[in-house]
């Protein structure tokens, strides 16, 4: 029998509320969460030769995550809606990135953070709207941890992975950084 892990729990919980938040939205006919207008990706500026994102350009595109399938065979490779991803994004992949947002921790050791959601904002914490899969960014530091720093946005430095991301069959995310360093505290 396979635990799930913190992150996967609260993967699932934003993702179990997400169909019930879109029925509202159709029964209602007013949009909780719109849809990003189709636009280009902002480029990125460079810092120190890392790219400097920030989630008006990770999350600029609409991204509606593939229906998970109950039934679906565990040997077959799942839909992962990577084909929406637009080609500028996909280019960050296996680059250095400083991303700056909002840590909500995931996985703790010894009173130091070391795998946590960075969010684009506070509102899925609560009593906000599910945020889009492109409003999120998987991090795991590369060594150690750091302090909890929640209600304040800041800077994480560490290597981008762009794609669908899996864990015991759930899409759990599309930005995954492999953390070296916390940076400024932006508030």
């Amino acid at each position: 029998i396979t635990v799930p892990t913190m992150k996967t729990r609260v993967l699932a919980l934003l993702l179990a509320v997400a169909p019930a938040v879109f029925a509202a939205e159709q029964m209602s006919g007013v949009l909780l969460n719109p849809p990003a207008a189709p636009a280009a990706v902002p480029a990125p500026e460079v810092e120190n030769g890392y790219l400097k994102l920030g989630f008006e350009q990770l999350a600029s595109y609409t991204f509606n995550p593939p229906a998970f399938d109950p039934l679906a065979s565990p040997n077959v490779k799942p839909p992962t809606g990577e084909e929406q991803i637009p080609s500028a994004v996909k280019g960050w992949n296996g680059k250095k990135a400083i991303v700056t947002g909002y840590m909500v921790p995931v996985k703790m050791d010894k009173g130091l953070v070391t795998e946590f959601l960075l969010m684009r904002n506070t509102m899925a914490c609560c009593f906000g709207g599910v945020p889009n899969m492109n409003e999120w960014v998987i991090v795991k530091m590369k060594k150690g941890g750091v302090q909890p720093m929640m209600d304040v946005p800041v800077q994480f430095y560490g290597d981008l992975k762009v794609g669908a991301m899996f864990e015991n069959g759930y899409m759990t995310g599309l930005y995954e950084l492999a953390c070296e360093r916390m940076g400024e505290v932006q508030g």
